[in-house]
This record gives C-alpha cells, sequence and structure tokens, in this order.
C-alpha cells in the first residue's frame, strides 16, 4: 500500500521500475531513492531492481507437502514450507500445475524466548490501555464477487484504499509475477521489445532493463537489437501491471523478496542497508550479512530486519536461494509463454511488505483470509499476531468500512472538489498528459490581511493535495496552482510543508519550486491504474469526455 503508510513501505523499492521509457541510470536513482540504501554498487550497464517483489516458494512436492492453513506456530522449528501459495489462479492459457507460488513462511517459524526482554519488548510494540498501539490500522473487506478492498487509516483518516482483483481478472493483476516469455518483437527506434507471457497483451520489455553480461559485448551501452532476437526465451518479471491499451512492464532483473532482505539473482556487487534503522543496528546487521551474502546474488535489507536474530536472516536468504532454483529449474524445462511464479493474493503481501509495530491492528472480515494472515504474522511476527483481527459483521451488526467511516470518506475521494477545513477547496481534474490541481480561498475570508489569509490556504492545501494523491494513486506528471503569494519566505515554507506532506508517501515523487507562473510542477510513480479507474468505466455516452455533442446543430454543415 506501493506500493508505503509504514517503516517498510517507505524505504522498500514498490515504485522502482519505471512507467516510463527511462534510461538504466534514471531506474538505478529512482530505486536507491525509494529504499533509502546506505550503499549500493552499481553494476556497469544494468538497471537495479527494487525491493518490491515477494519472494516465491519452491512448488509442492510430495518430500515437502503445502502448508495447512491455519497450523499452529511451532518453538524453535526451522522448517520451509514450500507451498503456501494457494490454486493457481484461472483464465490464463498457461498450464500453471506447476507453477511456484509464493512463500509465506508459515514453516519458518523461531523462538521469541530466545531474545531478551528488550528485544522482545522492542518487538512488540506500544500499548494503550491493554490494547496494541500504532499509527496505522488496516481494514480489509472482502465482496460476493471476489474483490478485496484494503482501506489504510493513520489515525481516523483514510490515507490509501487499493482493490484487490478477484480471480476471474487475474490478468490484469499481475505485478511481481515472473514468467518465460517469448520475444515476439524488437523495436529498436523505441528501444524496446514486446514479449509474450502467456497475457492478453504482450509485455514491454525497454531496453534499460534487459540483462546482459557487460564482457560478452563491445559497446558499454548496446543496442536492444544486439541484445534480444525474435523467438528468443527470456526469463522476465512484471514491474507493472497493463494499464488501459498498455502492456504489463517487464524487467529481466528479476528480485525476490523476503521478511527481512530482498535478493537480486545475478547481481553480487548489489548490496544496501536500509537508511531508516540506527547506525547501531546497521552496522550489526553488515557484520551479519557478511557470512551470509550469496556469492551470485545481491542483497539487499528491509527495515523489518530491525532486530532479527543471525538466523532468522540465515533462513530468510536460504529460503529465497532455493526459490530462484526451483524458479530456474522449471524455466529450464518448460516452453516460453508460460507462468513460473505467481504473486500472493494482494492482502497477505501487504502484511509480508508492511505489516510492523506501527500497525495498531489490521482487521478482516472474511474468515477464510483471517485465517490465511493470522497463520502467516503468527509464523513470521508472533509478537504480532494479537493484532491481526477476524471482524464478524453480523454480531457487531455493522458493516467494517462503516464502522470506521471508510465508506464516506472513498466516496469523498471521488470528487473532483475537495473541501479545506478553513473553507478554502481544491479540484482535481485529471488528463490524459498530466493531473491539474486547482487551490481556492472558497469560504476561507481569513482574519488578519490577504497574505496571510492566502498562506494558510496555501498550508492546508499542501497537505490535502498530498494526501489525495496517495489516497487516489495518482501518478505522472502534476501541476498544483497554489494561490499566488507576494513574501517569497512564505513561499518557501509552502513547498517545505509539501515536501514534509509527501514524505509519508511511499512511493517516489520529485518536487520543483514555485514557477514563474506561480505554479509548482511535480511527478509521482505511476504504479496502478489509479483509485478511480479502479472503481469506475467509462461513459458509454460521451466515451469519457463529459460532454454529450448536439448532433442537430451540424446537420445542416455537411
Amino acid at each position: 500500500m506501493e506500493t508505503a503508510a509504514s517503516d517498510l513501505a517507505g524505504e522498500d523499492w514498490n515504485d522502482a521500475a519505471a512507467d516510463r521509457g527511462l534510461t538504466s541510470d534514471d531506474i538505478a536513482a529512482d530505486a536507491r531513492d525509494d529504499a533509502g540504501l546506505a550503499e549500493r554498487t552499481p553494476a556497469a550497464g544494468k538497471p537495479k531492481i527494487g525491493d518490491s517483489r515477494p519472494a516465491p516458494v519452491l512448488a509442492p512436492t510430495d518430500d515437502a507437502p503445502a502448508a495447512k492453513t491455519g497450523r499452529r506456530r511451532r518453538r524453535g522449528g526451522r522448517g520451509r514450507n514450500k507451498g503456501g501459495g494457494g490454486a493457481a489462479t484461472a483464465g490464463s492459457t498457461n498450464n500453471r500445475d506447476d507453477v511456484v507460488h509464493a512463500d509465506l513462511g508459515v514453516g519458518d517459524t523461531y523462538a521469541l524466548e530466545e531474545l531478551d526482554e528488550e528485544a522482545l519488548a522492542r518487538r512488540r510494540g506500544r500499548t494503550r490501555k491493554g490494547r496494541p498501539a500504532g499509527r496505522y490500522l488496516m481494514c480489509v473487506h472482502v465482496r460476493p464477487d471476489g474483490h478485496t478492498h484494503i482501506a489504510l487509516l493513520e489515525g481516523r483518516v483514510l490515507v490509501e484504499h487499493e482493490v484487490a482483483t478477484a480471480e476471474r481478472d487475474a490478468d490484469l493483476s499481475i505485478d511481481g509475477n515472473i514468467y518465460l516469455g517469448r520475444v515476439q518483437n524488437v523495436l529498436p527506434g523505441m528501444e524496446a521489445a514486446f514479449i509474450d507471457i502467456g497475457t492478453p497483451k504482450n509485455g514491454v520489455l525497454y531496453r534499460g532493463d534487459v540483462a546482459y553480461d557487460p564482457d560478452e559485448v563491445e559497446e558499454k551501452q548496446p543496442r536492444i537489437e544486439r541484445l534480444l532476437k525474435n523467438g528468443q526465451s527470456v526469463v522476465v518479471q512484471v514491474t507493472k501491471n497493463p494499464i488501459g491499451a498498455k502492456g504489463a512492464r517487464l524487467t529481466q532483473e528479476v528480485s525476490l523478496a523476503g521478511r527481512f532482505v530482498v535478493m537480486v539473482p545475478g547481481q553480487p556487487t548489489t548490496y544496501g542497508i536500509s537508511k531508516r534503522l540506527p547506525d547501531d543496528e546497521r552496522k550489526r546487521l553488515r557484520r551479519v550479512l557478511e557470512d551470509l551474502r550469496p556469492p551470485d546474488a545481491g542483497l539487499i535489507v528491509r527495515t523489518a530486519a530491525e532486530g532479527a536474530t543471525a538466523e532468522e536472516l540465515e533462513r530468510d536468504v536460504r529460503r529465497l536461494r532455493d526459490q530462484w532454483e526451483q524458479i530456474s529449474a522449471l524455466a529450464a524445462r518448460s516452453k516460453p509463454a508460460r507462468l513460473l511464479y505467481q504473486e500472493p493474493t494482494l492482502s497477505l503481501r501487504l502484511l509480508r511488505e508492511e505489516f510492523t509495530k506501527e500497525y495498531r491492528g489490521v482487521i478482516i472480515d472474511d474468515r477464510a483470509l483471517f485465517e490465511e494472515a493470522h497463520a502467516y504474522v503468527e509464523a513470521i511476527a508472533p509478537e504480532l499476531a494479537d493484532r491481526v483481527e477476524f471482524y464478524d459483521e453480523a454480531e457487531e451488526g455493522i458493516a467494517l468500512f462503516e464502522k470506521h467511516h471508510v465508506h464516506e470518506q472513498l466516496l469523498k475521494a471521488l470528487d473532483r472538489k475537495v473541501w479545506l477545513p478553513s473553507g478554502g477547496s481544491i479540484v482535481i481534474e485529471r488528463t490524459e498528459a498530466l493531473t491539474v490541481v486547482d487551490v481556492n480561498t472558497g469560504k476561507n475570508v481569513g482574519k488578519s490581511n490577504l497574505e496571510e489569509t492566502v498562506f494558510r490556504n496555501n498550508l492546508e492545501a499542501a497537505d490535502e493535495v498530498a494526501r489525495h494523491l496517495r489516497l487516489r494513486d495518482i501518478g505522472g506528471i502534476i501541476v498544483i496552482d497554489f494561490i499566488d503569494m507576494e513574501i517569497r519566505a512564505n513561499r518557501e515554507a509552502l513547498m517545505r510543508a509539501f515536501r514534509d506532506a509527501l514524505a509519508r508517501d511511499k512511493t517516489r515523487t520529485q518536487v520543483f519550486d514555485v514557477s514563474e507562473l506561480g505554479l509548482v510542477e511535480m511527478t509521482r510513480k505511476r504504479v496502478s491504474e489509479g483509485l478511480i479507474e479502479s472503481v469506475s468505466a467509462i461513459c458509454p455516452e460521451c466515451t469519457g469526455r463529459g460532454y454529450l455533442i448536439d448532433e442537430a446543430l451540424l446537420e445542416d454543415l455537411k
């Protein structure tokens, strides 16, 4: 939830892949900014992969059957679950009987009693009046049609909302999946190639996302037609779902994410530790990882690794290596246009990537999903298992989203006009090229003078604009028309407040100062189709234009 909303969301690489044709240097810079890495040695000519991919798992076998939902936690266990991914998604042309599914790590338990009291207290987080306390609350509502709504509340304010598609729409929600694809067409003029991955639309692989050995090519930056040929088989990972007429965005730089670390196969020079961790913890983790670093893969340490023992980190790395071996073996015996690895449901993925002590709770109104989520959390973070709760709507007498005022906040987020506390307003208009935000004083008449009134109104608008960009998941180019201010110090204070508000967003943003025309230009990574698009359809009458042509007025002009 990019995607952030938690310490993990703020530092992980949910948006490391570019949504437009950026260079490898651009992608590498994006990844470093998003992950907040202390150090990372670049591989020559290769883009750097983000930390957004949940780790796959070994397919169930006779020797290692899939884990059962809701199994009890074992103390001090060292086994590795080789299933736990659920059934393969229906609706694709691929044969998915032996697809590698996401590893939820239910078999990888550890003993809390081995930790000292200080470490245990730090992991359990704060409590208030006997109840868990935290900044965030996640509410998960499962609809009868299979769609899942996931709302993230900061305090009582809705800050993020995602809709997980039903199984029948699984070909539209493939972010993180790994495929054995076939090169359909190489376009030198676009520096891109279309890859058949077995979905209705071919994926797009840009030159900056192509993996190659620099020793095997003479050029420093070889052209894409030198690296890929029509009909060639390639292993690719989806970095962005297909949106509209565009196919999925692909990369050959696969990354496998565990609970504590992310492994990047084939890039041993990739190494980093989140800057969000304290300096002393970073030093400790660096010493531990020196003995764990694989010789043929890179490692990136998540914020969730704070306080993790050497045994936990070792299990995480070992599991990721086993998973990559399984994926490689499956790719070697499969034909192209084949799914190799499938992501878990969005709900479980968010728990793995974002659930920390900063969450005061995760409330789920579906019994099956609750059992699965609780078993997972009990395995990887048993000290937080009591924060995963089942919500019985029949017993409570009120819907989950209605109780926490999610529904009314969601409806307001779909309006083009948003009212500010002082009486001002912002108007959000989306176009094909960019999104425009207009700030108005509206009913805000102030108390002292015009400059002070405008300044206070703009400060309110800055915070609200940042929240709605995150809530509506608006990406691409964004232009904000704040109300003009004469005093330069006020403009600078506004930009500081706006950047601080954007800092809570996990998705990477870039903001420029107020222009000569009084406009603030910015970009935000487009990682999904957006809130409005996920719950709406184009009007069949006006085809999305917002108006109808009166044909009668044009008849005599033929």
